[in-house]
């Protein structure tokens, strides 16, 4: 952590590579450029890089007021579903010399490089831009291999065969780079799956590769599927109406599980003065939500077990092996703000396909389309092996 006087005498130096001053928040993308390129630090300085918000480039008070959203806002930079993986970062309101301003601190990041919406910048000397190739392949040879989340570790045993290249160049590619960097077709496929985590510099596919373009991903992670049964009743004992073995990689399982739901969700029609209201027993989305959080938060390196999801006549429960993970506890799970990702790797594929909205929102989000359809409120039940999340029909 940073002392008041080092921040006062980094805010009276040049602009440099670890130091930015911008006057206000207005260009959010421009903060985000900056973060990126303080978390990537390209030169190698291994200390924090500062971001002084409210002061203008030659070190004058830009007098902006400092309140409580602005400081929420700049932290929410973080998660926001645009910056990948998470940078550390913290946000602090300090007042230099009578100057009351925001600052955002950034540590070197240990899984360069860090990206915005697909593109990996750099600070050079004061000034911010994309990385070259090979200040990116730079990066990524500084990434602190033995540090990283499970899902970004190598998965022994397997090789470049077990991957679907084709995939990845024709699905994955277009979805997580943007037009113009493919286009400058300066990486190979090599190089382009170690920018996107999927290679450890020893050749080895991650964890996540074997689960977003493996072959058989199951050969590697045996739970890693998805059980849907419905039930003529309230009980596990009742008949089996229709059971359903969901597997292949991740995204083959969110498209899937997304049509099981949608086929088994009813629509009922409420006739009031003059109309009629069509209303489904289950908000879709809620269900998308929930059954989308218990396949990318799931554990799979202890748990051989598969994602169940049981759909009663009264009731939908949804189950998600391993308990909460890091500052989510057993007791804190589902408050709001409480956030860690076992899996940051998978969260930031589902969020960059378009399978999740802004991180540590799904249950939020889950909750509110549940009230708006007239549902009971969600239930949530977790202890260290499972989370389970339950949803009620609507009356």
């Amino acid at each position: 952590m940073l002392e008041e006087a080092e921040l006062r005498t980094l805010l009276r130096e040049r602009e440099s590579e670890r130091v930015e001053r911008k006057a206000s928040d207005s260009d959010r993308n421009d903060l985000r450029r900056t973060i990126c390129a303080l978390a990537n630090d390209l030169g190698g300085t291994g200390r924090p890089g500062v971001l002084f918000v409210g002061v203008r480039d030659d070190g004058s008070c830009a007098d902006l007021p400092v309140t409580d959203r602005l400081l929420r806002d700049l932290a929410e930079l973080r998660s926001d579903g645009k910056i990948h993986p998470f940078p550390a970062m913290s946000v602090r309101d300090v007042t230099v010399d009578g100057c009351r301003m925001a600052v955002v601190i950034v540590e070197p990041s240990d899984n360069p490089p860090v990206k915005f919406e697909g593109r990996a910048y750099v600070r050079v000397g004061p000034s911010v831009r994309v990385a070259t190739a090979e200040e990116e392949r730079r990066l990524i040879e500084r990434r602190r291999w033995w540090n990283l989340p499970f899902d970004q570790q190598p998965v022994r045993g397997a090789t470049l065969d077990d991957l679907d290249l084709v995939r990845f160049k024709l699905e994955l590619l277009p979805a997580l780079v943007p037009p113009d960097v493919l286009a400058a077709n300066e990486r190979s496929a090599m190089d382009q799956l170690r920018a996107l985590r999927m290679l450890h510099p020893d050749g080895t596919p991650s964890v996540l590769a074997v689960l977003a373009i493996g072959k058989e991903p199951r050969r590697f992670f045996p739970g890693a599927y998805v059980q849907f049964v419905k039930f003529a009743g309230t009980r596990l004992s009742d008949p089996i109406v229709a059971s359903h073995e969901i597997a292949g990689t991740l995204l083959d399982q969110f498209r899937q599980l997304d049509e099981l739901l949608r086929l088994n969700i009813s629509v009922g029609t409420m006739v009031g003065p003059g109309r009629a209201i069509e209303r489904p027993d289950y908000p879709l989305v809620a269900l998308q939500e929930l059954a989308r959080n218990a396949l990318i938060h799931r554990n799979y390196e202890l748990s051989t077990t598969p994602v169940r999801v049981n759909w009663y006549s009264d009731r939908v429960e949804i189950v998600s092996p391993g308990g909460p993970f890091g500052e989510v506890t057993v007791e804190r799970f589902g408050e709001p703000n409480v956030t860690s990702y076992r899996n940051p790797g998978l969260a930031e594929l589902a969020s960059r396909l378009g399978y999740a909205q802004r991180f540590g929102t799904g249950i939020a989000r889950a909750r509110a389309e549940l009230e708006k359809n007239g549902n009971p409120p969600l239930e949530l039940r977790a202890d260290t092996k499972q989370v389970l999340a339950i949803v009620r029909c609507r009356p």
